[in-house]
């Protein structure tokens, strides 16, 4: 068998390009070992059987004919792949099996989107956490065996572990507290991979193939603005000419990552796609990796220990506070059961609306309600705040008419509704099992007064954001106050604002509690086309 070093050296290859070959499945993965004491003074090397020359050698020809490099890999690792399935099982060095001196696996391209909680118990120890290399897994994101890390549907990283932060981003101190300084590609351009043209398109195709899963190009180009045009033309690229993943909530993809000698060595990278955004971690392939992959496959499991353990971040979000109007009332009128009952329903009904606008869980209290709206790729989030809520008064209108008829009531259930929009830090409090997102500053804080000022079930919204809606959006929404004319009848008039100060009754004593935001100018929303 020959090491990397000495295939480079007889082929006239880059180390680039033989990882390059390894990612495509040209060459099958090396078996990774402890070099002899001749072949310098790396701790392990890969090494290749002697055909992978007449293999590279193939290739250089048929690069030669005109063929693509697309073309040549899906002629080769075809043949690769019957290769393999047609040798017998053999024994590298390090113990693992492997065929013809592939370690563990073929390395084209694998679909894990079949695996269940009980994947890989076929074969007695497969998902025991056995590792070589002294590495060890006890089952938490914390612990995994190589850089992890999550984003957000705007590929901002909200959580990653230390070795994604010291040894993949290279990052000797926290990153970045606001989320745009977190965008993951301009993280990935500043890795030691952008020092090798070779090396940063390996590494950036399957995060763009994941990324083409969720983004349009637009989108990702309006994300990655500040990126140079060097840097936007090599995503542009990439984006074009890479294979779109499935629906498969998990995907596989070999890598070559660089170990503590320098020295580039294969991993299983393996994505998986949640609602809140997606997941990347690596796998050193000397492990024996069906444990993680039942790890993995625990999708409730793994994405709960994500969320709570996600990173606070400074960001822009739109706070919902809705509220049960004459809740003590109504409770003094039902029976416990179904006073609970009553609030119940609200609530899973209300769930599917937000999760169709992409809306993050924050608290209930009481009867209330908080809800979060983060920056989306594909849609305005303030829009999706807005939406929801209309969506939400129509909601209460069915309830409303189930609980009349039941009741034999002639009342109306109302859910008022603030919003309010700024930039502020998002994060979680722990208490024992219990796990609650909140933000931090003043957004939350007028929403909830807003809230409490709303009646009848309407929904108000801030003057500061609305106007950051732009111009045609923003004459879709129809807005405005209800004024009184001379006659004193109630005329409602579109398009305007007005202070709280301004809406409320000074003479009454229980308007007092909004002294303190009498200032802030607000708007009933009515309706939306």
């Amino acid at each position: 068998m020959l090491n990397s070093k000495q295939l480079i050296e007889i082929t006239s290859i880059s180390r680039a390009t033989l990882n390059n070959y390894v990612a495509l499945g040209i060459l099958p993965n090396p078996v990774i070992r402890t070099p002899g004491e001749n072949e310098g003074r790396a701790t392990r090397l890969g090494y290749f059987d002697d055909a992978a020359v007449q293999r590279i050698q193939q290739v250089q020809q048929l690069k030669k004919q005109g063929m693509s490099m697309a073309q040549i890999a899906e002629q080769l690792s075809a043949s690769l792949a019957q290769d393999m399935q047609s040798e017998p099982i053999t024994t590298s060095a390090t113990g693992a099996p492997n065929q013809s001196g592939n370690t563990l696996q073929d390395t084209r391209f694998r679909n894990t989107s079949s695996l269940s909680s009980d994947a890989g118990q076929g074969s007695p120890g497969n998902l025991s956490p056995t590792l070589s290399q002294n590495l060890s897994f006890d089952g938490s994101i914390e612990d995994l065996p190589g850089p992890a890390y999550m984003v957000n549907n705007n590929f901002e990283l909200i959580w990653w572990n230390n070795k994604a932060q010291y040894s993949f981003f290279s990052h000797n101190t926290d990153l970045p507290g606001d989320l745009e300084s977190r965008n993951l590609l301009q993280l990935l351009f500043g890795t030691e991979s952008a020092d090798d043209a070779d090396r940063i398109r390996d590494l950036l195709i399957p995060h763009l193939a994941a990324g083409k899963k969720r983004l349009s190009q637009q989108a990702l180009m309006k994300i990655y603005s500040a990126l140079d045009g060097n840097q936007l033309g090599i995503l542009k690229d990439i984006y074009e000419t890479v294979q779109p993943v499935g629906k498969e909530p998990m995907i596989h993809f070999p890598a070559m990552l660089l170990d503590g000698s320098n020295e580039l060595t294969p991993h299983d990278l393996y994505i998986c796609f949640y609602r809140e955004g997606i997941f990347f971690t690596y796998s050193p392939v000397v492990l024996d990796d069906n444990y993680l992959l039942e790890f993995l496959s625990k999708r409730n499991q793994v994405i709960n220990q994500l969320l709570k353990q996600r990173k606070p971040y400074l960001t822009d979000v739109t706070v919902m506070v809705a509220d049960v109007q004459n809740s003590i009332k109504i409770c003094s009128e039902l029976p416990a059961e179904e006073y609970f009952e009553l609030i119940n329903n609200i609530w899973q009904e209300s769930a599917p609306i937000f999760r169709k606008y992409y809306g993050t869980y924050g608290k209930h209290a009481g009867d209330g309600m908080v809800y979060y709206f983060f920056p989306q790729p594909d849609c305005d989030y303030k829009l999706n705040a807005i939406q929801c809520s209309l969506e939400l008064q129509s909601m209460m209108k069915g309830i409303t008419q189930q609980w009349q008829a039941r009741k034999g009531w002639f009342s109306d259930i109302f859910l008022n509704i603030g919003l309010n929009e700024g930039q502020e830090w998002f994060g979680s409090y722990h208490a024992g099992g219990h796990v609650e997102f909140t933000v931090l500053g003043e957004t939350i804080n007028y929403a909830s007064r807003i809230s409490d000022f709303a009646r009848n079930g309407s929904v108000w919204a801030t003057k500061n954001m609305l106007n950051q809606i732009p111009q045609q959006k923003r004459d879709k929404i129809n807005f405005g106050i209800t004024r009184k004319t001379q006659n004193e009848e109630s005329v409602f008039v579109t398009d305007t604002y007005s202070s709280i100060g301004n809406l409320i009754d000074v003479n009454n004593q229980a308007s007092d509690k909004y002294k303190d935001i009498e200032m802030i100018p607000i708007t009933e929303i009515r309706a939306m086309d």
